[in-house]
């Protein structure tokens, strides 16, 4: 779908960087050819009024120097806008900027190269030009013809800092596979990318993100056609005109400026969290701010008030559950802990569509979009037709509300970060079982009734509630009695809670590093100066228990140099705790999927990676004193150490199997949708192979710094799998490789891995090697069979024909942890 939107007014930002900007200017020309090059004092004016330049730049340390953008009007404060080499500064004047013969600029630093361009194309007469958009662009000149933005070799509005500027594009080019997204700084004199950042999530309902980490952090809510759903000051205005292009080739938004006097820019701040617009001020002579985001407002916060529940600023409490839906911790809400979030009173029927309904929600700004499914083809009613057939979904409403509104989109599973618009907002329509909405109207009916049935009851009731608080109690304290016992059966190191507590700064925020399904992930420091890594069971989950009581009963008998380590656990009252090494490098995720810091990792550290993990699951599967199937194994479970060695976590759903036998079956499949073997998906079967089968996907994602989503290869739209064999059985293999390996790979190596990748994720398990021959594969030159046809083929968007549960599912990374197998 296209978009060329009428003028909006958006909540967009801008950094006020101090001015400690030191930019040398000398001599200046208008590009850069084969023939000249830029040096240390000269700089490229940008054509045709002289708005910006680049050149080298230091921020108030004159030995980190930058070849960078900025505004060349000393009026506008000079800011910068664009820095090539972030992360890697230069010490003295030596630099040199030149221009190749294939088209790619090469700076240099003492014959060292510090920073290139990757130009996939080659020209006979290469330019390199500064535009008056601040974009700088690499041309073929051979017909001196200036070309439009889809025949530039090169532009750096494609590898956007911390700055958007007019006309430039966040979002995801698929042809290309590349994201454009902003980056913070650490701070106003270290352009070094920082925590923050700001993008587009390829969602089948697509919309930008605001990230701290891999933590999501705020959310504009998606295009509905008419604007951000969470953006109701989105009004028109003769300032600003928005594009919204989402279609086969690319995803993206833009703005532009209406008036050419105009000057604004967007820049992301690490230090406030913040994203602050900036447009300047001719009468008073500075920049302005002219909004930010987010806002002072709690709502605005990604996901606070949990699952299935609203955000109402204006209410008190903040924070409601849907209608049909409870506090999952009634103590904890009532104390406006809201992070557990609400559940339904009771399931949803799936046997006859007759006994849901649908309440509708006005004013809202729609649920986060990771779990949708949309057809832009279909009326309202077809939408709600579709929710009811199938057993997942839970929410619907129009994908476009321009005029009477148009679409379909639906949610499945949990609903996140749902808040209530006074102006501006949305239809919403939540799925509950019919009877709740009769009860929910004939409750309101009875209160009258009930206030004094509860004015004579209220001593009963106060004595039974004081006998069911001595029965909790006595229960939970038998519960952690019985966990302690066998903890101390397992001779494993038990740690006081005060210890932990004085270690983490009381859990502090500050100290969080990660969270799971059943609880968050603190660092921490020991008296002794040892750093650790402590999960912290959450108390409200139902699963947690167990859970933990299998995460330390397996991995406390494990010991190998690719498992993450058990150091102890603490176990008093509420509090289950478990502490682990920690992993100063994080997650793998946080690594091959990031634009910047994929770039740390070349193709040896990624194949030490793959083999360090091979060997890992080979331990658990054959040579550990317990025969362990994973069942989760993906990015965000394989941490790093400070060398970049692999090591596996996070056991608390592995299973042990006996004896001989390498397989088994559950009637509740738990794991992370993209990952999943088929036949563990469907029928609950779970193996050795099963496990292959996740390592297969992991590798895939490893070569081509990509999740297993959905990705475009001509008319086809594949997810990752699907993508990589569609180009093996075109012998087009290499096009899978990250870019940012590309100059490092061993190409043999590399195929050798592609095809061992394929073999693992093949459809039916005996066809899968087992880890001990996938090994064996990676380090021989032996002959390898052909695959076969990799496991599961999803769609992006489904546009026609009857939808199943499993093709109206998100492609993303989805964690189930309560789907019961056949």
């Amino acid at each position: 779908m296209n978009f060329i939107l009428s003028p909006m007014t958006i909540i967009v930002y801008i950094l006020f960087l101090p001015s400690l900007i030191v930019f040398i200017a000398a001599d200046t020309s208008s590009n850069i050819s084969q023939t000249n090059s830029l040096t240390y004092g000269n700089t490229i004016v940008s054509s045709p009024r002289g708005t910006f330049e680049l050149g080298f730049f230091n921020l108030g340390n004159p030995k980190k120097i930058y070849l960078g953008i900025r505004y060349k009007n000393k009026t506008l404060e000079q800011k910068v806008v664009w820095v090539a080499n972030v992360g890697n500064p230069i010490n003295d004047s030596s630099a040199i900027l030149k221009l190749n013969s294939s088209g790619n600029l090469i700076l240099t630093h003492n014959n060292t190269v510090v920073w290139s361009t990757n130009s996939p194309k080659a020209a006979q007469y290469p330019v390199a030009e500064l535009l008056d958009s601040g974009n700088l662009v690499i041309r073929d000149d051979e017909n001196a013809t200036k070309p439009n933005e889809e025949e530039y070799l090169w532009q750096s509005f494609d590898y956007p800092s911390d700055t958007m500027l007019p006309g430039m594009k966040v979002g995801w080019d698929l042809k290309r596979n590349l994201n454009r997204r902003l980056i913070a700084s650490k701070s106003s004199n270290d352009p070094t990318p920082a925590y923050l950042s700001w993008g587009m999530a390829l969602h089948p309902y697509p919309e930008i993100y605001m990230m701290n980490g891999t933590k999501k952090y705020h959310r504009l809510g998606p295009w509905n056609g008419v604007r951000f759903s969470g953006v109701p000051e989105m009004k028109p205005n003769p300032i600003y005109l928005y594009e919204f292009v989402s279609n086969n080739e690319e995803v993206y938004y833009k703005w532009n400026l209406q008036q050419s006097g105009l000057i604004a820019r967007l820049v992301l701040n690490q230090t406030t969290l913040k994203r602050d617009h900036y447009v300047w001020s001719d009468v008073d002579v500075s920049w302005k701010l002219y909004s930010a985001l987010p806002p002072d407002d709690e709502c605005d916060h990604y996901g606070v008030c949990g699952a299935n529940a609203y955000c109402n600023t204006s209410a008190s409490p903040m924070c409601e559950c849907l209608q049909g839906f409870n506090p999952k911790s009634p103590e904890k809400w009532n104390s406006m802990d809201w992070a557990q979030g609400c559940v339904l009173i009771r399931p949803v029927s799936c046997k006859d569509s007759n006994t849901d309904e649908f309440i509708k929600y006005e004013g809202m700004k729609v649920p986060d979009t990771t779990n949708t499914w949309v057809d832009e083809n279909i009326d309202l009613d077809s939408c709600r037709d579709k929710c009811l057939k199938n057993c997942s979904c839970m929410a619907y409403t129009n994908s476009n509300i321009s005029g009477e509104g148009s679409g379909c989109v639906i949610w499945f599973g949990q609903l996140f970060d749902i808040r209530f618009l006074p102006t501006g907002g949305q239809d919403l329509y939540i799925r509950v079982l019919a009877s709740e909405l009769v009860n929910c109207e004939e409750q309101q009916g009875r209160n009258k009734s009930l206030t004094i049935i509860l004015a004579t009851t209220i001593v009963g009731t106060g004595a039974i509630l004081l006998f069911c608080i001595i029965v909790i109690y006595r229960v939970r304290r038998k519960i952690a009695v019985n966990i302690e016992c066998q903890l101390e059966d397992m001779d494993l190191p038990l740690f006081d809670l005060l210890t932990i507590t004085t270690a983490t700064n009381g859990f502090s925020l500050n100290n969080k590093i990660g969270e799971g399904g059943f609880g968050s992930v603190y660092k921490g420091k020991l008296e002794d100066g040892r750093e650790i890594a402590v999960k912290r069971l959450s108390s409200s989950s139902e699963q947690g228990i167990t859970e933990f009581i299998t995460e330390v009963k397996l991995i406390a008998k494990l010991q190998h140099r690719n498992l993450v380590k058990l150091l102890g656990c603490c176990v008093k009252g509420e509090e289950k705790l478990l502490i682990y090494e920690y992993m100063v490098n994080g997650s793998l995720d946080s690594f091959i999927f990031d634009q910047m810091k994929g770039k740390l990792m070349d193709w040896q550290s990624r194949l030490h990676i793959i083999s360090g993990i091979a060997r890992g699951l080979l331990y658990l599967h054959e040579d550990s004193r317990l025969r362990i199937i994973h069942r989760d194994l993906k990015a965000s479970n394989v941490l790093l150490d400070e060398k970049l060695n692999p090591k596996i976590s996070d056991f608390g759903i592995a299973r042990a199997v006996g004896g001989d036998q390498i397989e088994g079956n559950t009637h509740k499949v738990v794991g992370t949708y993209g990952y999943m073997a088929p036949e563990y998906a469907v029928d609950g079967l779970f193996s050795i192979k099963s496990d292959v089968f996740s390592f297969g996907i992991l590798m895939i994602e490893i070569i081509c710094g990509n999740k297993n989503r959905a990705l475009f290869h001509g008319n086809r739209n594949l997810n990752l799998v699907g993508y990589a064999w569609t180009l093996w059985k075109e012998q087009n293999a290499l096009q899978l490789i990250d870019y940012s390996i590309k100059d490092t790979c061993v190409i043999s190596e590399v195929l050798r891995c592609i095809h061992v990748s394929l073999l693992c994720v093949q459809q039916c398990p005996n066809d899968r090697p087992t880890m001990t021959s996938v090994i064996q594969m990676l380090g021989s030159e032996m002959e390898l069979v052909e695959p076969k046809e990799p496991a599961g083929f999803f769609p992006r968007r489904i546009h026609e024909g009857n939808l199943s549960s499993d093709q109206m599912s998100s492609n993303d990374e989805l964690t189930i942890t309560s789907l019961n197998g056949r």
